[in-house]
């Protein structure tokens, strides 16, 4: 039901009211937030949001489409002008839709009225700081992203898809080494039916514990004494891939990474995938991280993906094909890793030319004829040459000596910016 309320009269004003609501719905809002509602002609949300509106909100109701982003611009184009508000959970810009809202309309077309986020309320609940939790979403994400955040000591708050979450994650840190680990399971935080279950371990965690479907996990990440220690840095145990010796060893794998420097947002090619160890680390830096790899073989790439998954970035684009072909149609790459394939026609001057300007490109090989295709790309494109050679101490009868492993020559190079250079592209909400 509609009212005969007159169009604003600032042009300038902000489109859309966007108002976060908790669990204790209209009675926990602000008297701004609800007038903003009372006033509002049309207000969109999810149907909970929604239904936690009072008669006195006459307004015309409408329900998010699913799925949602690719319906938002008409949506929103649809309602434009006829006094606009968004419902929200807590925080809209926090895993919230307040991202696609501005993305969509601009922060000026936005007037933006939070609540306090379920995180804000859970560490209230559990004393945790806010600034020493990290917050990992499984809200429309594989369970497996959790796996990255995984280091003793650390506290983290799961935002859930669902009832069946907990179990999820419970089973999760029992197959990554972190049985040991307690989790907590908080439910309808601020409403008047809140819950805090007792803490138990993942080990000892019910599959078929009851849970809310409005909720999040709390996790004290503690590691099993026998699991293998995985760092925050690049350089994971060579233990911790599956692989049939198509792998870039530790050492050299960690100087590999140091030499891409891979930052928060940007997107790594990762050509001759073998094992994906380097595209695993390489997304394991920051969240936002992303990489393709290219992996001819069909039985290694599934193998990557499975490395992927089991070290928390499922994101991983793992792509089937034989370079330089299978590059076609990729999006433009920030730094480019060739692990193999340097033979190949053509593939380094593709890689060259697909580079992002100011972006890295690093080669690795072991082979007389790749380095002789290395040097002369050094001689085109600067850079740096290096060889980089690794020993390990072994037994030798009752003493111990030095195996050298075969030395790997690296060439490593910044590909100069263009003069008017402009801003790298940023992924889509759906990306991240």
């Amino acid at each position: 039901m509609t009212t005969d309320r007159p169009e604003p009269a600032d042009a300038t004003a902000p489109a859309v009211t966007v108002v976060g609501i908790g669990a204790d719905g209209w009675d926990g809002l602000t008297e701004t937030a609800r007038q903003a509602l009372r006033d509002a002609r049309v207000v969109l949300g999810g149907p909970r949001h929604l239904g936690l509106l009072p008669p006195e909100c006459d307004a015309d109701r409408v329900p998010w489409p699913s799925p949602l982003r690719p319906a938002l611009p008409a949506l929103l184009a649809a309602h434009a002008g006829r006094g606009l508000a968004v419902l929200a959970s807590g925080d809209p810009f926090f895993h919230g839709i307040g991202r696609a809202l501005g993305e969509e309309l601009g922060a000026a077309a936005l007037r933006v009225l939070p609540h306090p986020s379920s995180v804000s309320h859970a560490c209230a609940r559990l004393g945790w700081p806010r600034e020493d939790t990290e917050v990992v979403s499984l809200v429309g994400r594989p369970a497996a992203r959790l796996a990255a955040a995984l280091h003793h000591g650390r506290r983290l708050l799961v935002l859930s898809t669902g009832a069946a979450t907990p179990a999820e994650v419970a089973e999760l840190l029992r197959d990554r080494g972190f049985g040991p680990s307690g989790m907590r399971v908080l439910e309808r935080l601020g409403g008047p039916e809140e819950r805090v279950t007792p803490e138990a371990t993942a080990d000892d965690w019910p599959p078929d514990a009851p849970a809310a479907a409005l909720n999040l996990v709390a996790v004290d990440c503690r590691r099993a004494p026998d699991a293998l220690r995985l760092g925050a840095v690049p350089g994971l145990p060579d233990e911790a891939y599956e692989h049939d010796g198509q792998l870039t060893k530790r050492h050299v794998r960690a100087v590999t990474l140091a030499a891409l420097a891979p930052a928060p947002g940007e997107l790594l090619w990762d050509v001759g995938g073998g094992s994906g160890s380097i595209a695993v680390e390489w997304m394991r830096v920051h969240p936002s991280c992303r990489a393709v790899t290219v992996e001819r073989d069909a039985v290694r790439a599934g193998r990557i993906a499975r490395n992927a998954d089991r070290l928390g970035v499922p994101a991983l684009t793992v792509v089937t094909g034989a370079a330089p072909g299978a590059l076609a149609g990729l999006p433009r790459p920030d730094a480019v890793f060739i692990g193999g394939g340097l033979t190949a026609p053509g593939l380094l001057d593709a890689c060259w030319q697909a580079l992002s300007p100011g972006g890295r490109l690093v080669a690795n090989t072991v082979t007389l004829e790749s380095e002789a295709l290395l040097a002369d790309a050094r001689r085109r494109h600067g850079g740096e040459l290096v060889r980089l050679a690794v020993a390990h101490a072994v037994p030798v009868g009752g003493f111990t000596g030095w195996r050298q492993a075969m030395p790997v020559t690296q060439w490593a190079v910044r590909k100069p910016l263009d003069p008017s250079p402009s801003p790298p592209s940023r992924p889509s909400g759906a990306e991240r």
